[in-house]
């Protein structure tokens, strides 16, 4: 057995730390898991599922229909709302006209019968002031004569006045009334139309169906999720720092996203710091407690990415 000098033993000693502290240092690792945002879509209306459009594990487009509730009572309210609408805005529009054209011809037939009495007054008072004024007739025939006239030319002002009010239709204060009231009847519209159009439910983003909450013949109250969906740009990462390395990471900062069975890591990008540790040890901090605190971070990846993901797998990310 070879016996080495202490000087050559403190040599070696030292070749071997400096080559360690050459040795390049492996990236830093977390593990995670993949954790999804769901998007519960319900109705705020109760009602039987009538149509399931989908099914646990199908992928839809924005608009997709998802489900329909039984909507028999929402679609006779719709037609009642509608009808009313309809009545309203007639009586509105018939206030507007004024009287009808018979009603109208009416008053002018009756106005020519007061112009041709009035007419035939006139003569007649015009010849019973020439016998006046020759003192023929007594001062009371005459007086008689010109009142049948006055009343006469009055009755044609007042069948012209008639027909001029018959004309404008409605009074005012009467129209204004007739016009709240068809502003009410399209309100009732609207909410029944909007009412038919919440029992029907279309998917608001393109997604994975992840759950199907009901079957077609159940009742669902209102505001209960019927379908569970699933967009990718829903899907981000989880992972755990301890509190050494929480400081050197910062929102926006790129990491990567390794999971089994995946040759290629994926790209992320940090969205949030929790700014608490999620797991603290029930005694004072010190230092050589501090190790066991770790942070949530979360890490958002690429929509396109993300399609294939699903929570709850494993995965390890590094800077």
């Amino acid at each position: 057995m070879k016996n080495y000098s202490p000087t050559r033993l403190l040599a070696a000693l030292a070749a071997v730390i400096v080559l360690a502290g050459c040795t390049r240092r492996e990236p830093v690792g977390f593990q995670g898991y993949f954790e999804g945002d769901f998007v519960y879509v319900a109705s705020p209306l109760a009602g039987r599922v009538e149509t399931l459009s989908v099914r646990k594990g199908d992928r839809v487009e924005i608009g997709a229909p998802l489900f329909t509730l039984e909507r028999n009572a929402e679609l006779a309210a719709q037609r009642q709302a509608a009808d009313q609408l309809k009545a309203a805005e007639a009586r509105l529009e018939d206030l507007r006209k004024g009287s009808r054209p018979s009603e109208l011809a009416t008053f002018e037939a009756r106005r020519e019968q007061a112009r041709s009495a009035a007419e035939l007054a006139r003569l007649d008072f015009t010849r019973q002031e020439s016998l006046f004024q020759t003192q023929v007739i007594s001062p009371s025939e005459f007086d008689r004569a010109r009142l049948a006239y006055e009343q006469a030319r009055r009755g044609v002002e007042e069948l012209t006045a008639q027909i001029t009010t018959a004309q404008l239709g409605g009074r005012s204060d009467v129209i204004n009334a007739a016009v709240a009231d068809v502003s009410a009847a399209t309100a009732a519209k609207e909410r029944a139309d909007w009412n038919v159009d919440q029992k029907t439910q279309v998917s608001p983003k393109a997604a994975l169906v992840y759950d199907t909450l009901f079957r077609a013949g159940e009742f669902a109250t209102a505001g209960t999720p019927v379908v569970a969906l699933l967009p990718p740009e829903n899907i981000k990462v989880r992972f755990f720092v301890p509190e050494a390395d929480f400081s050197t990471l910062k929102a926006g900062d790129p990491v990567r996203v390794t999971l089994t069975g995946r040759p290629d890591a994926l790209n992320a990008r940090i969205s949030f710091l929790s700014p608490q540790p999620e797991y603290t040890p029930p005694v004072l901090y010190n230092r050589a407690n501090r190790a066991k605190l770790v942070f949530l971070v979360e890490a958002t990846v690429a929509a396109a990415d993300a399609r294939d993901l699903h929570p709850g797998q494993p995965v390890d990310v590094s800077k």
